[in-house]
């Protein structure tokens, strides 16, 4: 069968390059192996979220006399929280499912491989192999769980994050190893249902991407939980005795070894790309260090082969490769697309308090050498936070002195993950900082603290 475009891999970078394609008039198709949706909407992104909810809501209830309301204990039921969020994750399956349908994209479920002469090769469940042909061909096979050989993962002792969403019972005690994203988000879930966390980071801070004030707010937060948080610290081994984990951590500032005893290892030290066997030295295909080579426009090496999201250099983020998707197959549908802007991509952690960024942290301006103003507003002096009973966390905002420039934004707080929108928006459209904060903000609202993060970098705060 001949397609105008056929997609491997249907996570937010393929499904998105699928539907946009047949928008455009393109007749397409999209090859996945497991579910549609990929990763993010099945076993990452969406829900751990769902997760998380639980844990608030759990939260809530334990704290229900800070808010005037009498309630029973609550008791964290993990099973059940597990099957609502397999739900979620099926529900947002299916509507991947139907948007596709609903935009003539064919689906083909298999395993997808690229064969010279813009040929895709797939294999369904019973092994059968058919040949497909399209003018374009999109890779966006995503990444797994980065196997660490400190760590081998076994599914049962020592997992992966798959496992993590889907423990069939709570352990006691865990040890989390990696703070990034992935890592600090099931830190938080576990602790807050009443599991004993510890936390280990390789790098002097966890959350090591943020800004530092972001990371010492965070592990403060952490720590006030009862979680054992370690920066500057490595997994060197883990020997399972029985059902019990004695994990080696070596404290590299004090140059020492601890051993702590867990239930459950989760590795959580990043991903690596999926580009074994989908047929890349076969056709031709240039990659280096786990990285499809691509242009501006995600084309590779070979004309009319393309890579997407997680396969390619830049952030493994969702809306990463839906972006480059779009940018992707509108070059192809032979329009004029704006080019990704990697210097203002937005990352969310969904910890409580949640972390929000973009731009450049306080450290990497100065690095930069860049003469900047900093201006924090804390959410102590928060009417709404005040009000909604949590006041962790704070706004920072890097500003450039000579050109008033936004280069950096570090949100911690409570729903700050719905805010920091607002600011990608003006760095994206060159709006100057005073502009910002020269705009009308809501009271009470979360959102004024960017105002008040701006005058008070100018040393004009009047709340702060």
């Amino acid at each position: 069968m001949n397609y105008d475009l056929i997609v491997i891999g249907s996570g937010p970078g393929g499904y998105v390059a699928a539907v946009k394609a047949s928008q455009l008039g393109m007749r397409t198709a999209v090859v996945e192996r497991e579910n549609l949706g990929g990763i993010c909407l099945n076993w990452g992104c969406i829900p751990t979220k769902a997760l998380l909810k639980s844990a608030q809501v759990f939260n809530y209830i334990n704290h229900a006399a800070s808010y005037g309301v009498a309630a029973q204990a609550a008791e964290a039921d993990l099973s059940a929280m597990v099957q609502r969020s397999r739900g979620v994750a099926e529900t947002m399956s299916k509507g991947v499912q139907f948007l596709l349908k609903k935009n003539n994209v064919d689906v083909i479920m298999g395993t997808g491989r690229v064969l010279p002469d813009h040929k895709v090769a797939v294999t369904d469940a019973q092994g059968a192999v058919t040949e497909y042909e399209a003018q374009h061909i999109i890779i966006a096979t995503g990444a797994r769980s980065k196997v660490m050989p400190s760590m081998p993962q076994d599914g049962k002792h020592i997992i992966g994050y798959r496992e993590a969403m889907t423990l069939p019972f709570k352990p006691k005690s865990m040890v989390v190893c990696g703070s990034g994203a992935i890592g600090s988000e099931f830190a938080f879930f576990y602790q807050s249902i009443g599991v004993q966390v510890t936390l280990v980071e390789f790098m002097p801070q966890i959350l090591p991407n943020e800004d530092e004030d972001t990371a010492s707010q965070i592990s403060r937060s952490f720590r006030k939980m009862g979680m054992k948080v370690m920066a500057s610290a490595s997994v060197e081994k883990v020997d399972i005795e029985g059902d019990v984990c004695h994990v080696t951590i070596k404290d590299m500032k004090k140059n020492s070894e601890t051993v702590v005893d867990c239930d459950v290892v989760l590795s959580a030290v990043g991903v690596v790309t999926n580009l074994e066997g989908i047929g890349l030295e076969e056709t031709g295909i240039a990659f280096e260090r786990g990285k499809i080579t691509v242009d501006d426009y995600y084309q590779t090496n070979v004309p009319g082969y393309y890579a997407i999201g997680d396969v390619v250099h830049g952030p493994a983020l969702a809306h990463v490769a839906s972006a480059e998707a779009i940018c992707c197959v509108e070059h192809i549908a032979g329009q004029e697309p704006k080019k990704v802007n990697y210097s203002n991509i937005p990352g969310c952690t969904y910890t409580t308090p949640e972390v929000a960024s973009v731009g450049l942290t306080e450290k990497k301006a100065l690095e930069a050498g860049k003469d900047i103003r900093v201006g924090k507003f804390f959410f102590k002096a928060s009417g709404k936070a005040t009000a909604a009973g949590n006041t962790d966390g704070f706004i920072k905002m890097i500003i450039d002195k000579e050109t008033d420039q936004i280069l950096g934004c570090h949100m911690c707080g409570d729903n700050v993950t719905e805010m920091i929108a607002g600011i990608v928006v003006a760095r994206e459209n060159g709006l100057t900082a005073r502009q910002v904060a020269g705009a009308i903000h809501p009271h009470p609202t979360m959102s004024e603290a960017v105002m008040e993060a701006i005058e008070a970098a100018y040393g004009c705060a009047i709340h702060g």
